[in-house]
């Protein structure tokens, strides 16, 4: 039973617990950032439907990160390091999704630079709608009537984003998930935080269309609970979460909303231009 609850039960209520804490943090940190002079403040409030949001949101972006930390478990197996890889991983989600939330509130004050962002937001989503699709195209051969519309869309996002691709290369490095190593408690703790930085970055960067429509805080909210999920199901079995959020209609139709949240950037992007003008 000791056992049992030193290897099972701690590492998921430190998980749960995790989740609350930088809920918290990240609260005091948006009432920080409403001392600054801006027009807008930020609402730290938690409605139902925003956090509903960013967990489904967030679940169909974290195929990369299911990967990564599925490969980081069995690389470095034992209590001690699942404890690493939770504190590790939801920091550095976190810190990612912040750094994106101050940057979207400085120049939200200025409608040039949040044009900029947007248009940037936006081609990120094109380049993981067409990453998500070309997954569905290689690995899914069992729905053969969507191949042909599925293979007509990504194609164009192909067009479209091998012109973008050395920019977005410049602006959102990719980190390999795949070839990892055997590492200590300090180490892996400063490896797992590195990797879902990053990954924050480039996923919460592309959801900058949608802070118009949805409460900041509530979707941030959902994106930690998400990876608190994501974290638990991976912890209890690996195989059958990376499974699940690669399955071939999730992939299609996160794909589809990628696209259809990118339209909407540009949507917004031709709306500031019209107020300012």
């Amino acid at each position: 039973m000791n056992r049992y609850l030193k290897e099972q039960v701690f590492p998921i209520v430190l998980t749960v617990f995790t989740f609350l804490a930088l809920s918290v943090i990240f609260y005091f940190l948006i009432q920080l950032l409403n001392l600054l002079p801006s027009k807008e403040k930020i609402v730290p409030e938690v409605r139902v439907q925003d956090v509903l949001i960013g967990l489904t949101i967030y679940l169909k972006t974290s195929v990369d990160f299911a990967i990564f930390i599925g490969n980081l478990m069995h690389s470095n197996p034992g209590w001690k390091k699942r404890i690493s890889i939770e504190t590790g991983t939801a920091a550095g989600n976190a810190a990612g999704t912040f750094v994106i939330l101050v940057i979207w509130n400085f120049f939200r004050e200025v409608p040039v630079l949040m044009v900029i962002m947007i248009i940037i937001a936006s081609l990120v989503l094109l380049k993981m709608a067409q990453e998500s699709l070309e997954e569905f195209l290689v690995h899914k051969e069992n729905y053969q009537r969507l191949h042909m519309p599925v293979s007509f869309l990504e194609k164009q996002l192909e067009f479209l984003n091998r012109f973008t691709k050395p920019f977005l290369g410049l602006a959102l490095p990719d980190i390999s998930i795949t070839s990892i190593k055997v590492m200590g408690f300090v180490g892996l703790a400063i490896f797992s935080f590195s990797v879902p930085f990053i990954l924050g970055l480039d996923d919460f960067a592309g959801y900058i269309p949608l802070f118009s429509i949805v409460n900041v805080y509530g979707f941030a909210v959902g994106v930690f609970l998400g990876h608190m999920l994501l974290n638990i199901s991976l912890f209890l079995s690996p195989e059958v979460t990376v499974k699940i959020v690669r399955a071939p209609l999730i992939l299609v139709l996160g794909g589809l909303a990628f696209v259809g949240i990118a339209l909407w950037g540009f949507w917004e992007v031709l709306q500031i231009i019209q107020q300012t003008h």
